[in-house]
């Protein structure tokens, strides 16, 4: 993993004082009531200390998506959002939080690209870059993802999404033929 210059991170001191970092997360759910497990997801993921809410994308909802084999089980529609945080936790810590959410929801790992009734994914953490397989930041796919750029290009188009160029032009060119915005629905921003 790889993170800015650790040097800069230190206080006057010598101490390490935290960074904060904007990060970027994807979430969406078919299974179950949909609307409930986003809210829930949103209002648990900021539950406990070290994330800080920034901006919560419309509710889009898209089509399962079929990854590079092409094919997926039969399932339904997903709701999705875009959140946008500032954390001070590690990137690890980070994933470990995401993983409690889903598994207090009951998300099921068992076919890929299968239906869950959570998934979050982070897209960006920072500037940090990893290639752990536990956790690949930016996340490596995102860049294709209609689903996860449409949302994001809402509340934030002028940022950049490492290594591929600015939001608003990713989701220009994925387009909105995959993802629809339900404007007849609303999450909150967490208490």
């Amino acid at each position: 993993m790889t993170v800015p210059n650790p040097a800069a991170d230190r206080t006057p001191t010598g101490g390490h004082m935290m960074v904060q970092h904007r990060v970027v997360l994807s979430l969406g759910s078919n299974l179950g009531d949909r609307m409930v497990n986003l809210q829930d997801a949103v209002d648990t993921l900021f539950d406990a200390p070290g994330l800080d809410f920034v901006a919560l994308s419309p509710v889009y909802e898209s089509a399962p998506f079929a990854g590079t084999e092409g094919s997926i089980p039969d399932q339904g529609d997903f709701l999705n959002v875009v959140l946008l945080a500032e954390t001070r936790l590690s990137p690890e810590t980070l994933l470990e939080r995401v993983l409690n959410v889903e598994n207090s929801m009951e998300r099921i790992r068992e076919v890929r690209w299968g239906p869950r009734t959570l998934d979050i994914d982070i897209i960006v953490f920072g500037d940090v870059t990893s290639d752990d397989p536990d956790l690949t930041l930016p996340h490596p796919r995102a860049h294709e993802r209609a689903f996860v750029l449409v949302p994001w290009a809402d509340i934030e188009p002028d940022t950049e999404l490492p290594g591929h160029g600015r939001v608003a032009d990713l989701a220009a060119a994925a387009g909105t033929s995959q993802v629809s915005r339900r404007d007849d629905l609303t999450l909150q921003p967490p208490a």
